[in-house]
């Protein structure tokens, strides 16, 4: 692991990042450490972000040519992939509404940027194509921050997207070597509107859309390589950073327990801070757990506030709150598997049982069962099936000691923040060599 030095030149960084929900709290947790190591951070992003990125030291630019959002309601989110029980319809909408689509006006945003004040780094974004445009035609050294997992696959690592566990077989390694074709075809899809924008910037066409990210110098991942699948191997430009973890501005929210209740195993229901349409499957998780002997936190986000459950006595909904607090005493977390809730629970030894419903949420669920710290249920699962799961995860000790065990290795690599700053320190030093060399 890279180790930040006592002393290193003062930075001039311009991060990237697009309202997505999960992929915020990352960002923020990066620009605060750059700017607590005395970096100068600018940050261009959406409005929604304004107030957070300040408050986080950067100066914030927003969003001009680029679409951008004001709020965080559902009416204004990009993708709506809750309109569409369809992941590949899902996918192609990121694709068109945020990731490839508007590649050429997030790329003359951030250009607009570089140009106004120069910077020694390009903090860009695994899933907006116009920040590493950006960065090939400025020739700015360019990092891409992964707010998790990596999108592209890793040596040895099945692709991204169906929650497959690695292979083991022959017949494992032609299903993904099938899946990886399709989606490198889905992919493509969007490479006429990508070469679209490279040609309107000079820069000769590629051949496929994944050959974009490669024009970047590194690949920081927000997540453990303890809670990743292993790999042999890592291509020199992929570095774990290891998790960023910052609570979301709205959560202020306190639970304090209720001490007649404190001898029932707590559970921790947490649907994702953004809309994705599970109202459904909240219902049910509730509903599953209405009758057993235990004590049910359910946390919403911002985005589900207002949401109607019919909740039993055993049962508190907060609309607002903290997630630490409650899990310093949860025996079990019932979620989506979003990145952030699934590292934050095993971070404190939390074992899970996963109802993944898209973008992620498969292969952080594919992740949490290869290490046997947690259940993965399909999202559809009926309440008694709900039930049942979480009755397993709290009568089997295997469970807690693997996902206590994950928690500890994950501490063990060290805090993700100063990671960061190190690798985006080391990265400069090394670009800054290059260049001179060059010269």
């Amino acid at each position: 692991m890279i180790k930040t030095t006592d002393a290193a030149p003062r930075l001039r960084i311009l991060a990237v990042c697009w309202e997505g929900g999960g992929n915020v709290p990352p960002t923020l947790a990066a620009v605060r450490a750059l700017a607590g190591r005395g970096h100068d951070v600018r940050l261009i992003a959406d409005d929604t972000m304004r107030v957070e990125a300040i408050e986080a030291g950067a100066r914030f630019l927003p969003w001009k040519r680029a679409p951008n959002r004001a709020d965080r309601s559902p009416e204004s989110c990009y993708v709506r992939d809750w309109e569409t029980t369809d992941p590949v319809a899902g996918f192609q909408r990121g694709c068109e509404r945020v990731f490839v689509g508007p590649a050429q006006s997030h790329a003359e945003d951030i250009l607009e940027a570089l140009a106004t004040e120069p910077s020694d780094i390009l903090l860009g974004t695994d899933m907006l194509f116009g920040s590493m445009l950006a960065g090939e035609v400025a020739k700015v050294p360019t990092a891409l921050l992964a707010s998790n997992i990596s999108l592209w696959p890793l040596p040895g690592h099945p692709p991204f997207g169906p929650g497959f566990q690695p292979a083991r077989s022959a017949a494992d390694r032609a299903r993904d070597a099938e899946v990886s074709a399709t989606a490198e075809q889905l992919w493509d899809g969007f490479l006429p509107r990508l070469n679209a924008a490279r040609a309107h910037f000079g820069l000769a066409p590629l051949a496929h859309v994944h050959e974009q990210p490669l024009s970047a110098g590194r690949h920081l991942l927000a997540t453990s390589s303890s809670f990743d699948f292993p790999t042999e191997r890592l291509p020199d430009r992929v570095r774990y950073v290891g998790p960023l973890l910052e609570m979301p501005s709205w959560a202020r929210e306190r639970w304090t327990s209720r001490s007649a209740r404190e001898i029932r195993p707590l559970v921790l229901v947490s649907f994702s801070t953004t809309n994705q349409g599970q109202a459904d499957v909240l219902q049910r998780v509730i509903s599953g757990l209405a009758g057993e002997p235990v004590e049910v936190v359910v946390t919403l986000g911002k985005a589900l506030e207002g949401l109607r459950l019919q909740s039993p006595a055993n049962v508190t909904i907060l609309p607002n709150a903290a997630h630490d607090d409650i899990l310093t005493k949860a025996c079990v977390v019932v979620t989506h598997g979003g990145h952030g809730t699934v590292i934050r629970s095993l971070s404190h030894g939390v074992p899970l049982v996963v109802l993944p419903m898209g973008r992620d949420q498969n292969d952080n669920a594919a992740r949490v069962d290869y290490h046997g710290a947690g259940l993965r249920l399909d999202s559809s699962a009926p309440p008694q099936m709900i039930g049942g799961a979480v009755r397993r995860v709290l009568s089997e000790p295997g469970f807690a000691e693997r996902a206590v065990a994950l928690g500890r290795a994950i501490a063990e690599e060290g805090p993700g923040p100063a990671r960061l700053v190190a690798e985006i320190e080391d990265f400069a030093r090394r670009s800054s060599h290059r260049a001179r060399s060059a010269a």
